[in-house]
């Protein structure tokens, strides 16, 4: 039988336990952007080719979570001198092989991108996909860090050696 002085010792080292001795739920990856949140986008006009011109924009990124956690929707919307982007990002969790899916469609595209493969490790997420460019495969690495309550940066990269050098094409900075 287990006494209150032990039942209250139990109790105790579980509050003091580090966060890294306990199992991370996996599903709870994205809850820190689940919301909605005021986006700035820079995006290379022609990746891969030379060019340094640059594009910006300015709107919403608003971030659902479905599927008690194993899935969430990302709606961008956001419109610059260039135009407007409408993109629609579903990320799911694969518990088998322990890692997120993010797959995107635009509003004008009508049809999602090959999915980018990863997770998270260390407070920072990498996701790893392979498209094709100008009928040239690439890879696709999506990076996602400097998560803070009040900010966070994503970062897109092309690299048409299979992964050997990247040229940043995206990058995106979400504020509360």
């Amino acid at each position: 039988m287990i006494n209150a002085f032990t039942a209250c010792l139990a109790f105790a080292l579980l509050l003091v336990l580090p966060a890294q001795a306990q199992e991370r739920d996996p599903r709870r990856d994205f809850d820190f952007e689940i919301g909605s949140w005021n986006t700035h986008v820079k995006r290379r006009v022609k990746p891969l080719t030379g060019s340094d011109t640059w594009v910006e924009y300015s709107g919403t990124s608003v971030v659902r979570k479905v599927w008690d956690g194993k899935a969430n929707i990302v709606e961008l919307d956001v419109t610059g001198p260039s135009g407007r982007i409408q993109a629609l990002s579903l990320r799911l969790y694969d518990p088998d092989k322990k890692v997120w899916s993010l797959n995107v469609a635009t509003a004008f595209g009508g049809e999602m991108s090959p999915p980018a493969i990863g997770g998270f490790k260390e407070g920072r997420g990498e996701f790893i996909g392979h498209e094709t460019l100008g009928g040239k495969p690439i890879v696709v690495r999506f990076v996602i860090s400097d998560i803070r309550p009040d900010s966070i940066r994503f970062e897109q990269a092309f690299s048409a050696d299979g992964g050997k050098t990247w040229e940043v094409n995206w990058i995106a900075t979400d504020t509360r």
